[in-house]
Parts: C-alpha cells; sequence; structure tokens
C-alpha cells in the first residue's frame, strides 16, 4: 500500500444511523487497510494519519464539511462529500446514490475544485500581541452574547477606517459562506469560484445597511464594544468570547478547500434555488 493511499471516511455524530451507514460504504468498496473512519467530533488537523491521506469522504452535511475543512485543507486534501444532512450546497453525491457512485469518484479522474478560505487572527490592541489564528471556509462573525443589546463595531480595510457598524454583529464571509449565514442577514448570493471577500451587518441600526464586497486580499480589521458580552464564531461552531481589547484581523487564508467534482458547475445554482424554495423557469421561457 502506498503511503499517500489512504481515504478517509468522515462522518457526523448528529445522525445516528451515519457511522453505521459509513461501515457499510467502507466494507462494500472493499478498501481492506487504506482506510479509516473518524467522528466530526474526534477529528483533529493534527492527526498524523492526515500525512498520508489522498481523499476524504464525508458523510452528513454542510456543518460535516466545515468541521473536515479545518482539518484537511492545511494538507491539501481534497473533499468527497456525501449528503445525509438537510441543506448540503457543498455536498456532491445524496446518500442514495453514494454506493454507486463513490467508486466512481475514487477509482475515475473527477476535476478538483478549489474554493477559498479565509483566516482570522485575534490580538490584543493594547499587547499588540497576536493571541491565534484560525481558518474558515464559510465565515468568520462578530456578535453580541446572551443580551439583546447593539454592539459597536469599528471596521478597516486595509488599515484604512471604513464606518462604526451599530448592530447585532457582523459577518466576513467567502464566496462559498455568501449562502450561509450572510444571506440570512440580507447578503448577497456569490458565485462560489469568486475570490473576494464579504462584508455584511447583523441588523444594522442607522448605520451602513448593505454588504460590501471586496478584493479577496482586502485585510479587514474589527473591534467591537458594548455593555454585554462579544462573540468571535467562525464556521457556526467554533465560538469564543472576545476581550475588550481585542481586535479581529479577517484576511485570506494561506489554505484552500478542495472537492472532488464530476457534476457541471450549473448544478450549484440549480440546487440553490431547489434548496432556497426558489421557483425555477424552463430553459425555453428564457431562450432569446
Amino acid at each position: 500500500m502506498s503511503t499517500d493511499s489512504l481515504i478517509g471516511f468522515v462522518y457526523t455524530t448528529r445522525v445516528p444511523e451515519a457511522k453505521g451507514f459509513v461501515e457499510s460504504l467502507v466494507n462494500r468498496l472493499g478498501l481492506g487497510n487504506r482506510k479509516w473512519l473518524s467522528s466530526t467530533d474526534e477529528l483533529s488537523e493534527s492527526d498524523p494519519v492526515l500525512a498520508g491521506t489522498m481523499t476524504i469522504v464525508t458523510v452528513g452535511g454542510d456543518g460535516t464539511i466545515l468541521r473536515t475543512v479545518r482539518a484537511a485543507a492545511p494538507h491539501g486534501i481534497p473533499i468527497l462529500g456525501v449528503n445525509l444532512g438537510r441543506v448540503g450546497f457543498m455536498t456532491e453525491i445524496s446518500v442514495g446514490d453514494a454506493i454507486q457512485q463513490v467508486p466512481l469518484y475514487l477509482d475515475g479522474s473527477p476535476r478538483i475544485e478549489e474554493r477559498m478560505m479565509i483566516q482570522a487572527s485575534v490580538s490584543d490592541s493594547s499587547v499588540e500581541k497576536s493571541s491565534y489564528n484560525i481558518h474558515a471556509l464559510n465565515d468568520v462573525v462578530i456578535t453580541r452574547g446572551s443580551l439583546a443589546r447593539i454592539l459597536d463595531i469599528d471596521a478597516t480595510v486595509n488599515q484604512i477606517p471604513l464606518t462604526t457598524y451599530r448592530a447585532d454583529g457582523v459577518i466576513v464571509a467567502t464566496a462559498t459562506g455568501s449562502t450561509g449565514y450572510a444571506l440570512s442577514a440580507g447578503g448577497p448570493i456569490l458565485s462560489p469560484d469568486c475570490n473576494v471577500l464579504l462584508l455584511q451587518p447583523i441588523a444594522p441600526h442607522m448605520s451602513l445597511h448593505t454588504g460590501l464586497v471586496m478584493d479577496g486580499n482586502s485585510v479587514i480589521g474589527l473591534k467591537a464594544y458594548g455593555d454585554t458580552e462579544v462573540i468571535l464564531s467562525v464556521d457556526g461552531y467554533l465560538d469564543t468570547s472576545l476581550g475588550p481589547e481585542d481586535i479581529v484581523v479577517v484576511t485570506r487564508s494561506p489554505y484552500v478547500a478542495k472537492f472532488m467534482r464530476m457534476k457541471p458547475d450549473s448544478v450549484f445554482y440549480s440546487n440553490l434555488f431547489d434548496r432556497l424554495g426558489v421557483k425555477q423557469y424552463p430553459a425555453p421561457l428564457i431562450s432569446t
């Protein structure tokens, strides 16, 4: 067995039958010792098995992919998503087709789609020292805690003051993340291959309310003030409290998320509109 030929299988813990499905899938594929299994809760980017892994198959929804990307991206490992969730914008295969289609991707020649990621660096402005960095595929969000009070959030772009948002929070999203929290906050839908940053306020009050789409190499700085707890949320599952002097700087990540694809790019829009409940008109109605 080649040292770089392992196939990983990561499953959600939110669906009880996910682990059993993965075990059944692995048995059908006959991979022998060329595979490893992990739940999203157990997966770590420092796991030595990742160094010899060529592909990771996820079984779950977009949340499973977001958790897997954090471990896979630093190692350049492409992901094949099997949808067992409710949304699955980023997945490629439905669970009902997995037994037949997964081998086609593993043994065939799928294209590799790359999607931009972002990095959030948190530093204490009083000591000018970076405390930690974290990478995200969807978004980085600064929001209030449990108390229903507005935050004041100073925003800079490339170290130039932009505005002070008075809002429940601010989202910095990638094009991939534009169909997530940013969309529910009134942001635009961006094509997933766009290398841009979206700055979107959450429930703004008497301040800039429109989303801003910026060059992907922009440097966005955010500092929040308020009489309530301030939370930094990354990809919707990594939350931490921010101190009164903390500054969050969001930049383009050196990593990219890689996905195995065989379906045409247009599937993104048909899947998006279907899951949003938007009516799709037959092609003859829009032909010229």
